[in-house]
């Protein structure tokens, strides 16, 4: 199946106090890390960024917000959008150990569904999902009445599911690093060792 790869850059970075998508690990700009990463797996790569001159480095494909400010939904709606591919894997750029072999067992699993979700201790990750390309209409329709979580979204797709236990079923890699997600400098402190280990 030949399928895209959609980085989101992020938000603010507020709680971070600068742009965690440019936090080096390993010596490695941590979105240049998951961008190497995916490139493994996906035949194209998109950049959602407001900012493209920041990331002209990483010489990929970039288009911006078609509505600024509404967060990752729209984001993904973007990427969507500029996708040349049926079937994308979303990423956020705040998971420094992403694995582009998970990402594949999400597509595997995609089948008949919109999208493929998976839940990790309870918690929902839609910032490492696979959606059809045709969720962007059902996104715009959540953009332009102002319904901005995601779990608004995820309540009008045919989602499928998959927890720690299905995902293991997969695959032996680490869940619990692969979904390690770094909002505060502590995180970011403590993602670095994880690197080095």
């Amino acid at each position: 199946m030949i399928v895209g790869a959609i980085i989101l850059s992020g938000g603010q970075s507020s709680r971070m106090g600068t742009n965690k998508a440019l936090l080096p690990i390993s010596e490695k700009p941590n979105i240049e890390r998951i961008k190497d990463e995916l490139v493994k797996n996906f035949d194209e790569m998109i950049l959602v960024t407001n900012h493209p001159e920041v990331y002209d480095f990483l010489k990929m494909k970039m288009v911006s917000d078609h509505y600024p400010g509404k967060g990752p939904l729209a984001g993904i709606h973007a990427g969507l959008l500029a996708s040349s591919y049926e079937v994308n894997l979303v990423v956020a750029c705040d998971m420094p150990f992403v694995s582009a072999g998970l990402g594949t067992i999400l597509v595997e699993n995609l089948r008949e569904y919109d999208a493929v979700v998976p839940i990790i201790g309870g918690t929902k990750h839609p910032l490492f999902a696979v959606y059809r390309k045709k969720v962007a209409e059902e996104i715009k329709s959540c953009l332009e009445n102002n319904s901005l979580r995601m779990i608004h979204l995820l309540d009008n797709l045919n989602v499928l599911y998959m927890t720690e236990e299905d995902l293991q079923t997969f695959t032996k890699e680490s869940l619990e690093q692969i979904f390690f997600n770094m909002n505060h400098p502590e995180e970011y402190e403590f993602a670095k060792k994880w690197a080095k280990s």
